[in-house]
């Protein structure tokens, strides 16, 4: 009953920009911390971003911080990723994460290329 949808993934070129959404229904959205990680081809899946249910506590990884920025609108039920100063080791399948659920969204591609 949990769902996450994930969206806003697409082609950019290095140095480009990019928002993901992911829309969060199935439970109380803003009493949970939420995550987003990423996974590129024969790679594990990174935790990249967490966000506390009150936008308090935040923290990123270390190969994303200073360009990556998590939000949240609790009003809307959906948590942000904003993707600046993209790279090409960026290019990943990005997903988010409600971890009081256990819960994964599908996923959405982000590709870097030129």
């Amino acid at each position: 009953q949990v769902q996450l949808v994930e969206s806003g993934g697409g082609l950019v070129q290095p140095g480009g920009s990019l928002t993901l959404s992911c829309a969060a229904s199935g439970f109380t959205f803003s009493s949970y911390a939420m995550a987003w990680y990423r996974q590129a081809p024969g790679k594990e899946r990174e935790l990249i971003a967490a966000i506390t249910s009150g936008s308090g506590i935040i923290n990123y990884a270390d190969s994303v911080k200073g360009r990556f920025t998590i939000s949240r609108d609790n009003a809307k039920s959906t948590v942000y990723l904003q993707l600046n100063s993209l790279k090409p080791e960026d290019t990943a399948v990005y997903y988010c994460k409600a971890p009081i659920a256990g819960a994964w969204g599908q996923g959405t591609q982000v590709t870097v290329s030129s």
